[in-house]
């Protein structure tokens, strides 16, 4: 099989990578560098299976050429921070909706046969029940989670109007080794690497949000088995553990794996944040076959092995 992953230099792009590498897929991974690196693909070159090619899903001729003869397309590809998004919303809709919807027209165009798009458990917003499921309004609460929405719409679209078998993934709380200690990274990085340094954890808020936090080799692992299952019509998915984990806990236990007395500093809450999320991960098990193997705390000390 070939595979094109839009992305495929970034924080879960390089884990997907390695899998499909792994499995002895051809891949060719579409990636402007801006948040990816190359050393996230180190080791793979060798491997006569890997090609990369560096450019921006909004360049529709390098789409073109990259997705030519391709079975399947992952697109991770995105601007990814909700508080950025309230700060730059064009850009987010430039670069995650308009860069969705010319990834889909190439696949079109190319004859591909399946479309796996990374959408986010942002498209939920505040205001569900929980836990979060896939048939429940969509109420995002920040330009990064509308843009989120808008890609599963065009997916659908897409679907409807020209037969691609498109499947949506909403991954919760992404962790694991390779997460970038950017504006990007999320809040388990940020506290990980905190701890190995003996610094302050910093939470926005009173820490009492809650979010679903799923490892990286979990999410991969989905991805490949989206790509694996006969092509879906516009289905979506929770890729999710299912367990919530507040914000304090979770800063608790990272002292805990670090072994150290760490102080937890409070400070104003983030635009854009979302208060409570954890998801309901039975429709991935009944349709995929996909349940999350990674414990909580295993992930999290793996984690911090990783770092230190």
């Amino acid at each position: 099989m070939r595979v094109v992953v839009t992305g495929g230099a970034g924080f879960i792009g390089s884990h997907l990578v390695r899998m499909l590498v792994g499995k002895g897929w051809s891949v060719t991974v579409l990636d402007d560098f801006s948040s990816g690196k190359v050393e996230n693909l180190e080791g793979l070159s060798g491997s006569g299976l890997l090609r990369v090619v560096k450019g921006d899903v909004r360049d529709r001729q390098v789409l073109g050429e990259v997705l030519g003869g391709a079975d399947g397309v992952v697109h991770l590809a995105a601007l990814v921070d909700p508080a950025d998004s309230v700060r730059n919303p064009l850009l987010y809709n430039d670069v995650n909706v308009a860069g969705t919807v010319n990834v889909l027209q190439a696949c079109v165009e190319k004859h591909v046969e399946k479309f796996v798009f990374a959408s986010s458990a942002a498209v939920y917003g505040d205001g569900n029940p929980l836990p979060l499921r896939e048939d429940y309004p969509l109420r995002p609460a920040s330009p990064y989670g509308a843009s989120k929405v808008s890609g599963e719409y065009y997916c659908r679209v897409f679907s409807g109007c020209y037969g691609l078998g498109c499947v949506v993934l909403r991954p919760f709380n992404v962790y694991g080794p390779g997460q970038g200690n950017n504006q990007y990274a999320g809040v388990i990085t940020k506290f990980v690497k905190a701890g190995f340094r003996g610094e302050a954890l910093l939470v926005y808020g009173d820490g009492s949000q809650t979010r679903d936090f799923v490892n990286v080799d979990d999410v991969a692992r989905a991805f490949v088995i989206a790509l694996e299952h006969e092509p879906l019509k516009g289905e979506v998915f929770n890729i999710c553990t299912g367990a919530t984990t507040s914000i304090d806990s979770l800063a608790r236990m990272v002292c805990e794996i670090a072994g150290k007395n760490l102080s937890i500093s409070h400070v104003a809450p983030r635009e854009g944040d979302i208060l409570h999320s954890y998801g309901d991960p039975d429709k991935a098990e009944m349709v995929l076959g996909f349940k999350t193997r990674v414990a909580f705390r295993e992930g999290l000390t793996r984690y911090f092995e990783s770092v230190a």
